[in-house]
């Protein structure tokens, strides 16, 4: 510890990501391993590790209305007082990545941002919260928001106080990758929101096989040709952003739904304060 009064501060953690970064690869990697399986297991369970994605950078159509789900985000940024912005994303900093770019780093919110070490970032406002999510959209990240043990440990903060809004690509991301080989263990680690579906128009659908190469839990098959999207789905989009034939759908019932379904969700793993709208 640098402070009394603070976590480690950025030197600290950078160093204990890269020494541990092989051991999560790893542990993601042969989590499907008799006897392995087992020691591994209790560190991605529930309820110590809960992540669900938003697809902050999709314009999603519903019933009634176009619908940004970055507004969802925008929405629950305004309902937490205390925000803390991290001025760099430890994972693509760890592997040495400069697009997408490295100062869009993640979001904590919640009474325990106190004790984050100033070295990894600020606390900031509502407005300049809602800025650091557009600009993450427009660099075409997915919003994860999660309750996982591994950032209170790290930043010496309050596990139940805490959430982390992380802004992810595919491939340097310690929650997405390395997740297509995964275990039963793991199954079950992203939660998609109730109120979010995802479907194929199989008259569009060409069969080309790309969504299948940017499902990041491999959850997508062709079925007759066509893409089929698999019970473990986690609702972040990619598929939708990247099918070449727009043959693939996000939809929601309604703006109102999804931020309902994504309060409570926050609610049932964690005790972050969130105003009433």
């Amino acid at each position: 510890m640098q402070f009394i009064n603070h976590g480690p501060g950025r030197t600290w953690v950078k160093t204990v990501v890269k020494l541990f970064w092989p051991l999560i690869i790893a542990g993601k990697r042969y989590s499907n391993v008799p006897l392995l399986k087992w020691l591994i297991y209790p560190f991605f369970m529930r309820p110590l590790n809960e992540v669900s994605s938003i697809p902050i950078n999709i314009e999603v159509k519903a019933p009634d209305s176009v619908v940004l789900p970055r507004r969802v985000v925008h929405r629950l940024l305004t309902a937490v007082d205390e925000k803390f912005i991290f001025g760099e994303c430890i994972c693509r900093r760890n592997n040495n990545v400069d697009s997408p770019p490295q100062n869009i780093g993640c979001m904590a919110l919640g009474s325990a941002i106190r004790r984050i070490h100033p070295s990894h970032g600020k606390m900031v406002t509502t407005a300049e919260a809602i800025r650091h999510v557009d600009r993450a959209a427009e660099a075409g990240l997915i919003a994860n928001v999660a309750h996982v043990w591994i950032d209170p440990a790290s930043f010496g903060t309050s596990f139940r106080k805490l959430m982390f809004i992380c802004f992810c690509d595919d491939h340097n991301c310690l929650y997405r990758t390395y997740m297509k080989s995964r275990g039963p263990s793991l199954e079950g680690a992203y939660q998609r929101l109730p109120g979010m579906s995802v479907s194929v128009d199989k008259d569009k659908c060409k069969g080309c096989g790309e969504c299948l190469e940017q499902c990041f839990l491999a959850n997508i098959s062709l079925v007759d040709k066509k893409a089929n999207i698999g019970r473990s789905c986690a609702g972040c989009g990619r598929c939708v952003d990247r099918c070449p034939n727009k043959a693939v759908i996000l939809a929601i019932e309604s703006e109102e739904a999804l931020y309902f379904d994504l309060v409570q969700w926050i609610k049932g793993v964690s005790e972050l304060p969130i105003k009433s709208s």
